[in-house]
């Protein structure tokens, strides 16, 4: 395992591990859950797959990914077992290549929601792996967290790349294949040891730092829920509007590449102003966007609507975690994640009995669950203002 205090983390070394680091998140993220997203379209019109059905198939793999996190928290071992990791990342390529092997949708539902729990295992894995072995590394994590945008736009490439009259099936096996040759590259990453419990430091959290966690998991329940019916339908969304079959795939690719740097800008702000300021901006970005999407069908305000979507969603995840740490310690990311997961599960269900009349009402009420997540972070704005003012009064 490399040495925090190894030199090498910054240089060649560094750059190396973060780079296998983002892969692996490519794998897990962008290929593992979020390929659904463009192939979704093909599915529905060659697979007789209807809107509920899609909105299952989408819920049971956030359920899958819930319960691998809720695993990875109980059982530690997963975020630094080697063999763990190359499981999951086989299990992964093994699902992605078996959808096109049947139409059933019960043996569907096993397969996604069982790359669900493989893709959280990779992530946890790889997440300990960015705030463990690249700490020393300044934006190493940020980098690291960008490589789901980096398996979103592959996957949008992809699909693009194989035309308008692509087969569903073949879309999946491209996915599987990409998502093999890049494991390949995960596959050394680093195994952990068990960590020292933290002696100290482990008081009682001041009431209003508990107060402002929850409002804290408000806000990030409403994201997790609102973000996933436009990051599951987006797609889907922009070819029902009968424009240029490419725009579905192009859409998808500027939230990739939009994703990319985000954490890194978002979080060298945030080191200037606030976690919470730039969280409550980002949020509003993302509402706006969500709707603009819901509302319009040009291709120039989708593709904005796309680039400022995908420019926040990983964003708001980390600057969400590194706020709960601040204020309740190191249990705050479980906590969050999990509040985090049961929104996205929810997410595809509370939209389901609308998707028979199109996706424009879904990704409505996507927005206005994202708006309702902002106004949750204003309590936390006007408790940080007076945080800070409070020294000056007394001094």
């Amino acid at each position: 395992m490399v040495s925090l205090r190894d030199p090498t983390v910054s240089g060649t070394h560094g750059r190396l591990l973060v780079l296998r680091a983002s892969v692996a998140l490519v794998v897990a993220m962008g290929l593992g859950r979020f390929a659904y997203t463009p192939i979704l379209p093909l599915m529905e019109q060659q697979a007789g797959l209807s809107g509920g059905s899609a909105a299952t198939l989408a819920t049971v793999n956030y359920l899958g990914y819930l319960l691998g996190a809720v695993l990875a928290t109980f059982l530690p071992v997963l975020t630094r077992s080697r063999a763990a990791l190359r499981v999951s990342l086989v299990a992964l390529v093994a699902t992605l290549a078996a959808m096109p092997l049947t139409q059933s949708l019960p043996v569907w539902l096993t397969l996604r929601g069982l790359a669900g729990v493989a893709s959280a295992v990779v992530f946890v894995f790889t997440a300990r792996v960015a705030h463990q072995e690249l700490s020393g590394r300044r934006d190493g994590a940020g980098w690291v967290f960008g490589g789901v945008g980096g398996g979103i736009a592959l996957s949008g490439l992809a699909i693009l790349a194989l035309g308008g009259d692509a087969d569903w099936r073949t879309g999946w096996l491209v996915v599987a294949a990409l998502a093999a040759a890049m494991s390949a590259l995960a596959w050394t990453l680093p195994g952990g040891r068990p960590q020292p419990h933290a002696v100290g430091g482990a008081g009682r959290v001041p009431r209003r730092n508990r107060v402002a966690f929850g409002w804290l998991l408000a806000a990030y329940f409403c994201e997790g829920l609102g973000y996933i019916i436009s990051a599951t339908f987006l797609v889907a969304a922009v070819a029902s509007l009968g424009t240029a079959t490419w725009l579905g795939s192009v859409v998808w690719i500027a939230v990739g590449l939009a994703v990319v740097p985000s954490c890194v800008v978002w979080m060298r702000l945030a080191r200037r102003h606030s976690h919470v300021a730039m969280l409550t901006v980002a949020m509003t970005v993302q509402a706006a966007a969500v709707a603009a999407s819901a509302v319009s069908g040009s291709a120039v305000v989708q593709v904005l609507g796309a680039l400022c979507f995908g420019g926040t969603m990983i964003a708001i995840v980390t600057l969400a975690l590194a706020e709960g740490a601040v204020l309740v310690g190191a249990r705050a990311p479980a906590i969050a994640t999990a509040v985090y997961g049961v929104g996205q599960v929810l997410g595809p269900l509370t939209v389901a009995p609308l998707l028979d009349g199109g996706y424009a009402p879904a990704l409505t009420v996507g927005a206005v669950v994202l708006a309702a997540g902002v106004a949750c972070t204003l309590p936390l704005l006007w408790m940080e203002r007076r945080a800070r003012a409070r020294p000056r009064a007394t001094g």
